[in-house]
This record gives structure tokens, sequence and C-alpha cells, in this order.
């Protein structure tokens, strides 16, 4: 049997639509065909001098219509005395309830800040963490299948065939160090865009506010003088003693970015991706399919240009 990047697409989306909204796949299917469609115009604005405003103005009302809606039907049930969703609009929206409840009308968000939350969290967990999963972590575990029968081992000395939980998943060593590596090698965003918003020391640099900086994210993955001549090679146990010793305390591993604007998703993400991967390897082994041909390519996040097909085979 073959799995191709959209099962792992519709995996990653399931948990984010059940983890921010409580629903299924498919009530969330409508954002999804929405983000991909976004994801396109975007990268064919800045391949070119094209700039698809209005469509993408289109698709943008059209989303943050759907989340109102989701967030209207929330309302009107809280208002009737029904008890808040285990979810992340749920939380989002209690929170707001109690604040104004005792009277601090201004300090919680406004629905627009909800449905932007929403959207990111939507539209940001569900593309990387079906990237870093599905799409390199089955390939290059395909590719190398002792590092596959190790993780496998792993798995089985400390879940057995029992289905995995938190505290298991986090002693697992060599699952998390292959994901690390995945995100070495493959990083869900290759370039990471900031701007100074006054004059600036970087070094000895001076940059005066209003200068755009872009740090290559896979350039810095790939260095030779930070990860050493091996540097293009699937190896997951440079990270045995953590990330801060192989990279010597240097800041050149930033897969969901750094400082005080990373990714608030990051642990959600692995915890995801440590889960899903943990169940494939309790059931299933696999190979690259004959079709696959590396190719990574950009659209919005890296990806395989010809999909990354693999052959499972049920243990």
């Amino acid at each position: 049997m073959k799995v191709l990047d959209p099962c792992s697409e519709m995996l990653s989306g399931d948990v984010i639509s059940g983890t921010t909204f409580g629903s299924n796949i498919e009530e969330g299917k409508r954002i999804f065909e929405l983000k991909r469609e976004l994801a396109v115009l975007v990268i064919d604005a800045i391949q070119s001098l094209y700039i698809p405003g209005s469509r993408i103005n289109k698709i943008d009302r059209e989303v943050r219509a759907t989340i109102r809606s989701i967030i209207d039907i929330r309302i009107i049930a809280m208002k009737a005395g029904e008890s808040s969703k285990d979810d992340l609009l749920g939380i989002l929206l209690d929170s707001n309830y109690k604040e104004i409840k005792h009277g601090n009308k201004n300090s919680g968000l406004t629905i627009d800040e909800v449905i932007d939350e929403c959207k990111l969290f939507y539209f940001a967990g569900q593309e990387t963490t079906g990237i870093l999963l599905a799409v390199w972590t089955m390939i290059l575990l395909a590719q190398h299948t002792n590092w596959q029968e190790r993780a496998r081992e792993e798995v089985s000395q400390v879940f057995g065939h029992e289905k995995p939980e938190s505290d298991g998943l986090n002693r697992l060593k060599i699952v998390n160090m292959i994901l690390h590596e995945v995100l070495r090698l493959y990083p869900p965003a290759v370039g990471l865009g900031r701007m100074t918003h006054e004059e600036t020391k970087l070094g000895d640099i001076k940059l005066p506010g209003g200068t755009f900086l872009r740090l290559q994210i896979m350039l810095m993955h790939h260095d030779r003088d930070i990860w050493g001549d091996d540097v293009n090679e699937f190896k997951p146990e440079r990270f045995s003693e953590g990330v801060s010793k192989v990279t010597k305390g240097q800041t050149s591993y930033l897969p969901f970015g750094g400082g005080p604007q990373i990714c608030v998703g990051l642990n959600f993400a692995l915890l995801e991706a440590k889960m899903a991967l943990v169940v494939i390897l309790q059931h299933f082994c696999f190979d690259l399919s004959p079709s696959y041909s590396n190719a990574p390519h950009t659209i919005v996040t890296l990806q395989p240009q010809f999909g990354g097909h693999s052959v499972l085979r049920k243990l």
C-alpha cells in the first residue's frame, strides 16, 4: 500500500481541527482548500510582479467568515449555559468571558484577534507538522532503514503494543534525535524575516530603523563550519547530547525560529509528530516507492516537488 502526501495532510489537519475547534477534518475541509490556494498565490506573487490582491483578500474574507460562524455558534451555546469545550477556541472564548464577567472589558481579545489566533494555529500547525512527519521523516527513515529499525525497537521497549502516552513520548531519545535531524536537513521554513523598528547594532554593523533582514535557515543548517563535513548526511546521532552541544552554543539551529518570536506551536508540533510516528512504527515498516524523486522546493514550506511516496507493509 502506498501512502502519499495528502494522507499526512489529512492526519495533521484532523489533529489541528480537533485541537482548535473540536471538529473533524470534514468540517475544516474548506479552510484547508483555501489555505492551499492562498499558498500558491503567495508564491506566485513572490516570484513575479503579479500581485493577486483581490483574490487573496477574497480568500481571507471567506476563511474569517468560516471561523466566525464557528465562533458565533460557540458564543450562543456559552450564553445558554453550556460549558466551553477543551480546545483552543474554547480556551480563548472562556478566558474572554471570565474577563468580561469580572468587569475587565478591555483585557480580553477581540473577536477579530480570536479569529487571527485560530487562523494562525490552523494554517501554520497543519502545514509544518504534515510536512515534517509525513513527508521528510518518512522519506529519510525509508532511505535509512537502520534508523527506522532502531526507532521501532525503542518504541517497542517503551510502549510495546499499547497506545502512546505523553510520559512515554518524553522518554523517546532516538525518535527525538531523528526528528531533530529531519528538521535540520529539511526545515519547514527555509528563511526567517525580521524588520528593525529603530537603529540596531548587529555585531559591527549598524542597521537603520525599517531595515528588513532575512535569515537563511536552510544555509545555516547546511553550514560545514558549524555541522562538519558530513553536513549533508542524515546522522541523527549528532543530536545525541542535545541541540546546544552540537551547535556549540551558537544560534544556528532554527527550525521553528528563535528568540521572543519562536513558534508557539513548537512543542505541540513535535508531540503530534512523535505520536503519529510511534503509531506508524508499531504497525508498519516502510520503503521508498520506486517513483520517488528527491526534489525539495518551497511552496510556503519546504516540500518534495513530486511527492513523498512510500510503500507500507503491515508488521
